[in-house]
């Protein structure tokens, strides 16, 4: 079986982190269908930004004076391990900045949550003219620092732990290839410092339900050995939560919706076998209690073959190519 260089790049994370960006710090490895080969990693340094100036209160899009432009800087290490061509382990690790341009409200800064994912393909097989494969997925995501939570829209994270199942299922003809996938994730609550808060009542706790969150991901687009580049579209729904109340702060459990649009890129570098360059940038669409971000990300990727003997420096499973 031949190789083929992965896309690496950073989407959603969390969909609670929508009001700082809506579209940050995941590997795009476990939303993909391409599998490391057996005793390869790949790893490398990613950076993300992201800004908006105009959000959804609710359903009411506004801006915020106060804030003026949002912006989230993401530095992050992401990898991935193959142990076995069916088999691999993701993980992703993302230090966060936020900055407000306007306004008295000061950006934070720092370790954000560690992601870890298994990813298998129980099916692989011949389907017309093209390759039809199944994946099943299971990560959790924990945080590292002691990061505030409920500082909305500042804030790096929300500090919950989370549980993810996801299936996708791909389609390859050629180089053109679609793939769609669902992901369902539970949230743990989470304790914020007030010893009371307000949602759509009065909580005499410091004990906040944060609602589950379920997205779907569609891409497609053109899947070579050197080269892939795709269109991405990704909605994601909170399963549960509240509006921010008008002209208020909002608040860890808020309802997060957002629908983005987006394009990614990669490029396995020939005069250096197992190095990649890739890229990417979205556009929110729609959303509800969400910031209308526009960003961008940009990552290096290198490949490391723990194998005796390394059978191809790109080590990477092509769908495309099993089947000659």
């Amino acid at each position: 079986m031949r190789k083929l260089t992965i896309i690496l790049r950073n989407i959603p994370l969390l969909m609670a982190l929508c009001l700082i960006s809506p579209a940050i710090i995941r590997a795009q490895t476990d939303m993909d269908a391409i599998m490391m080969t057996k005793n390869n990693l790949c790893v490398g340094p990613m950076f993300g930004h992201s800004s908006w100036k105009n959000y959804w209160e609710g359903t009411f899009k506004r801006n915020n004076q106060n804030l003026g432009t949002v912006s989230t800087n993401m530095y992050g290490l992401m990898g991935v391990y193959g142990v076995t061509t069916k088999l691999n382990v993701l993980f992703n690790l993302p230090y966060v900045t936020t900055n407000a341009s306007q306004g008295t409200l000061h950006g934070q800064k720092g370790l954000q949550d560690f992601s870890l994912w298994i990813k298998w393909m129980p099916l692989e097989k011949q389907l017309g003219n093209g390759l039809f494969s199944i994946y099943t997925l299971g990560g959790f995501s924990v945080p590292m620092t002691n990061y505030i939570a409920d500082y909305l829209p500042l804030s790096i994270g929300l500090q919950s732990k989370t549980l993810s199942g996801r299936l996708m299922v791909d389609y390859q003809l050629g180089n053109l290839f679609a793939t769609a996938s669902g992901t369902y994730t539970y949230r743990s609550n989470i304790t914020v410092d007030e010893t009371s808060y307000y949602t759509s009542g009065e909580h005499i706790t410091s004990d906040v339900n944060m609602p589950d969150m379920a997205m779907l991901n569609i891409r497609a687009g053109y899947r070579s050995e050197r080269l892939i580049a795709e269109a991405v579209f990704t909605k994601m729904n909170t399963l549960g939560g509240t509006d921010i109340r008008k002209n208020g702060m909002p608040f860890p459990s808020n309802k997060m919706n957002s629908s983005m649009l987006g394009v990614n890129g990669k490029y396995n570098i020939k005069a250096v076998a197992g190095l990649s360059l890739t890229g990417g940038a979205y556009y929110t669409l729609a959303g509800r209690n969400v910031g209308q971000a526009t960003g961008y990300d940009l990552a290096v990727f290198y490949i490391l073959d723990f194998t005796r003997k390394a059978k191809n420096p790109t080590g990477h499973s092509s769908k495309q190519s099993s089947k000659k």
